[in-house]
């Protein structure tokens, strides 16, 4: 099974993120298969870069291949992954894993037993892997964080990002074609 080298976020955000759908993650050996991700680019207004440098953003003007974790709605930690060159601020949203490894802590953590729900969306899968802010900054490429490369291409679907005012309209939501555990179905 062959990591992703941190090379491989020195792309487009648009190359990265459908890219990403059927990659397993694993932070601290639990975690799943990715099936769901939506893309933010600097020049998105939708994107927390969008603004310029901030004390909230600033991984993200950072190298490519790295966790940008924040909270959102000051309720729910999110993680994205650093794309493009140095300096451009794009990332990738991961909204939706397919739970694999570490169920039980999984359900521990969310005080649940659907598997279905527990990492069916981007608070979710944090709150079931244990991310936080304490990991926001971190390589993708070294431990707590194991980035899998996926065997085979997968059937992606796209359309609208999820919960959003700013760029409604744009298909940068990323999924696996008839994937159970999205946060959201396609339309």
């Amino acid at each position: 099974m062959a990591t992703l080298p941190r090379r491989f976020f020195a792309r487009s955000v648009h190359e990265v993120a459908p890219d990403l759908i059927g990659a397993v993650l694993l932070f601290n050996g639990v975690g799943g298969r990715i099936v769901e991700v939506e893309a933010y680019h600097h020049t998105d207004p939708a994107a927390h870069s969008y603004g310029g440098l901030t004390p909230r953003n600033a991984v993200m003007f950072g190298p490519p291949g790295i966790a940008y974790v924040y909270r959102s709605y000051g309720i729910h930690w999110c993680v994205n992954f650093v794309c493009e060159a140095k300096g451009s601020a794009s990332a990738v949203l991961i909204r939706a894993l397919e739970p694999m490894e570490g169920l039980a802590k999984m359900r521990r953590r969310r005080g649940l037993t659907d598997e279905r729900l527990l990492c069916a969306g981007p608070g979710r899968l944090c709150e079931a892997l244990g991310i936080s802010i304490a990991h926001n900054g971190l390589a993708l490429n070294r431990p707590p964080f194991r980035l899998i490369a996926r065997t085979e291409k997968p059937e992606i679907v796209a359309g609208p990002r999820i919960g959003l005012t700013k760029a409604v309209e744009l298909p940068w939501r990323y999924g696996l074609k008839g994937s159970r555990y999205m946060s959201k179905p396609f339309r």
